[in-house]
């Protein structure tokens, strides 16, 4: 993960880079997201966004579920979106309010983040966003690491910090706390890769 130096960077900067070119900041510093992932990193997102569309529709919760690019804006309370010094892609993205939908993608906290790790970015999903997505009470962060075959599962106590994360491995079954009664089954999912 590349780190673009030296301006302090702002969503209304972000606007500015070619749709091709992927690219989040956090806390006002820029990081290139190439290269590609991996057909496993891929694979895996497309598994849990379609357990997790499904569910959604087949038990008509108001939530949408979206997979990168797309947009995530973190607004700190009482600054103007375009100001915004924090616009990340996460993986999957579970929100529930649809007034944060907007046709650029999601203004405010989503819900739940899934982020599969990448090789070359260890650091990014382990520490920068666990820390991005505490700051803005992200109520359930999921990191999956494919290299390993395990889930560290974040949840969000009384709305402040992050309980200590629960382990588990891809032959667990995984309840999606956001949700009463869906459980994800990772042995399913590891049968595919």
């Amino acid at each position: 993960m590349e780190e673009i130096l030296p301006k302090f960077w702002t969503y209304e900067d972000y606007l500015k880079f070619p749709k091709e070119e992927r690219v989040e900041i956090i806390d006002g510093v820029i990081y290139n997201m190439s290269p590609a992932p991996s057909r496993i990193h891929q694979e895996i997102i497309f598994e849990l966004t379609l357990i997790i569309g499904n569910y959604i529709k087949q038990n008509k919760k108001p939530c949408k579920v979206y997979t990168a690019p797309f947009d995530v804006i973190l607004v700190e309370e009482g600054n103007e979106v375009n100001k915004a010094k924090n616009v990340v892609q996460p993986d999957i993205s579970i929100i529930c309010d649809k007034k944060k939908l907007t046709e650029q993608g999601c203004i405010g906290t989503p819900d739940m983040i899934i982020e599969v790790v990448s090789q070359n970015n260890f650091s990014h999903d382990y520490i920068r966003k666990l820390n991005l997505y505490t700051q803005f009470k992200v109520k359930e962060y999921w990191i999956v690491n494919p290299q390993n075959q395990t889930i560290l599962v974040y949840q969000l106590k009384d709305n402040q910090d992050y309980l200590p994360p629960s382990l588990y491995t891809f032959d667990d079954k995984i309840k999606v706390l956001i949700f009463d009664d869906l459980i994800i089954d990772f042995a399913q999912i590891k049968e595919v890769l």
